[in-house]
């Protein structure tokens, strides 16, 4: 007959047994199955009260409902959303950081800033690209430009001194313009404002001539009567402002400039875990309450994934180095 183990040799055997298991590798789809298991930060690189702020919000209350823990906003203005993407960058690589990126944060700002302090690409695993949305040509209403041919002619004029603003220097509005110019041949004073709303104002009140913004502040004065649209950036018309031709459509072939809205976490995050957060951000973006919010931004809802939203990061890093680089868009 098998005899009994004594009381204190088993309770050797399980320490043993306990000590090995705590040594085996813990598989990335086993890291999933118990992730989360506490708060997640979410970080948005801006103020508060922009588009990538309010996605962040509407994301972290989804997220918190199906997650079942607590999903935290913290928001870290500065640098165009490299100081926010920074700090996410540097974060364990474990599920608990996520950031909000942008044309500018993601795209644009390493070919703009001396340091930002982390890659666009390598830095970080790609989650979803929540959407996009074109930027809009916009003049006075009371003012010398009815078209876009007005525009051309005026800044191919030797001395032309026509002014644009935008939402700040390394702004998808600033290359926008510097785009515009390159593709044109003309010459325009680029004007930099701290956002949107003292842009329009300048542009309302004469300090400049005409203003690349994104398509969601201007609407409201356009349907006022207060300024003309003349154009939008994206290569069809915009739901937001029907009956606005592309630039692409007025001689202009080609010519593309979609802001857009993404999530990003640290490089090395477990793919089991992205995969995880896409499914769920993705379904989301289906709520038809948070489609209805972000139509009217004016965002273009898309919910790609992770392969996706590379491919098209890694194209926007690389159009947006050679604007800078022929425009001569350099901060020190």
């Amino acid at each position: 007959m098998r005899k009994n183990i004594p009381g204190r040799r088993a309770l050797l055997l399980k320490a043993a047994a306990a000590a090995a298991a705590a040594h085996w590798p813990v598989t990335p789809a086993l890291a999933a199955d118990a992730w989360p298991e506490r708060s997640i930060t979410y970080i948005v690189p801006f103020t508060p009260g922009g588009a990538t702020d309010i996605l962040g919000r509407l994301y972290s209350q989804a997220l918190a409902q199906s997650l079942k823990v607590p999903v935290v906003v913290e928001n870290i203005g500065g640098t165009g959303g490299s100081l926010g993407s920074a700090k996410a960058a540097r974060a364990k690589p474990d599920g608990y950081t996520l950031v909000g990126g942008t044309i500018s944060s993601h795209a644009i700002n390493i070919s703009i800033y001396p340091s930002v302090g982390y890659d666009p690409v390598k830095s970080f695993e790609p989650v979803i690209l929540s959407g996009t949305l074109p930027n809009v040509m916009l003049v006075r209403a009371d003012g010398p430009f009815k078209t876009l041919d007005d525009v051309i002619a005026a800044g191919k004029k030797p001395g032309s001194r026509i002014s644009y603003g935008s939402a700040g220097v390394g702004s998808s509005q600033h290359l926008t313009g510097a785009l515009f110019a390159l593709e044109t041949g003309t010459e325009l004073l680029h004007v930099p404002y701290k956002g949107s709303g003292p842009a329009l104002q300048a542009l309302m009140s004469g300090e400049i001539d005409l203003l690349f913004d994104n398509i969601t502040p201007g609407i409201p004065f356009v349907n006022a009567g207060r300024l003309r649209a003349l154009g939008v950036t994206s290569l069809q018309e915009s739901r937001s402002l029907p009956g606005v031709k592309p630039l692409a459509q007025q001689g202009l072939a080609g010519f593309e400039v979609l802001s857009w809205q993404a999530v990003f976490a640290p490089a090395g995050t477990p793919a089991p875990i992205i995969d995880k957060l896409h499914r769920h951000m993705a379904a989301t973006l289906k709520q038809p309450e948070v489609q209805e919010k972000l139509a009217a931004l004016g965002l273009d809802v898309s919910g790609a994934g992770p392969q996706a939203l590379r491919a098209l990061q890694r194209r926007e890093v690389a159009k947006w180095a050679e604007v800078a680089r022929r425009a001569q868009v350099k901060l020190d």
